[in-house]
């Protein structure tokens, strides 16, 4: 099979990858994603719709360095009643957008696309939705202070993987889905290509 590339700097992608055995590449795409948000945004676009566009763009940037190899391009939106929320920029951020989401749902859209050269060749978007359990503040502080930096890492503030698991009451949906890479659906796409054993 032709090459595989990671177009992503998420460590969690990449492991979740290497977990499944994929022999891949790791290259960052420089893609500017609030610059190919804008006039979606300004569209309406949904959610999904975001988290499709930018994992093509992110795909379609790297194939461009590597025309001859398949690169996967990823992405992640969360939405809640109809507000769509990205990674926070500070510890402030994050507590503020965990005071929004408990006691509440929300939606995660996980986003893939290959793309070989300029075209892109297989998508998909994969949905979960997830209830915070409504934790008091005493709660939110222990946990900010537990998890430091990594709050800011994605776009919920939480890795289920992690200390995140305890700010949920009920998960609906797919864990690779929630984790930002739909594995199954992917392993399909690459088994039907070849390059994994059927």
């Amino acid at each position: 099979m032709t090459r595989l590339i990671l177009a992503s700097k998420s460590p969690s992608r990449a492991a979740l990858l290497a977990g499944a055995g994929l022999d891949f590449a790791l290259e960052p795409s420089d893609v500017d994603e609030r610059a190919v948000e804008a006039p979606l945004l300004a569209a309406g676009a949904d959610p999904g719709t975001l988290a499709l566009h930018l994992a093509e763009a992110k795909a379609l940037a790297v194939a461009a360095r590597f025309p001859d190899a398949l690169v996967l391009g990823c992405d992640q939106t969360l939405g809640l009643d109809g507000e769509r929320f990205v990674k926070p920029e500070s510890a402030a951020d994050a507590r503020r957008q965990l005071e929004r989401l408990r006691g509440r749902r929300h939606t995660l859209h996980s986003a893939l696309a290959l793309a070989e050269g300029d075209s892109v060749v297989w998508r998909t978007v994969e949905v979960a939705g997830l209830t915070m359990r409504a934790f008091g503040d005493a709660f939110l502080d222990d946990y900010l202070a537990r998890v430091g930096d990594a709050v800011r890492a994605s776009v919920g503030c939480y890795q289920l993987e992690g200390l995140g698991i305890t700010l949920f009451e009920v998960i609906d949906g797919d864990y690779f889905t929630i984790l930002g890479l739909p594995l199954l659906p992917l392993l399909a796409e690459l088994r039907r290509r070849g390059g994994l054993p059927s």
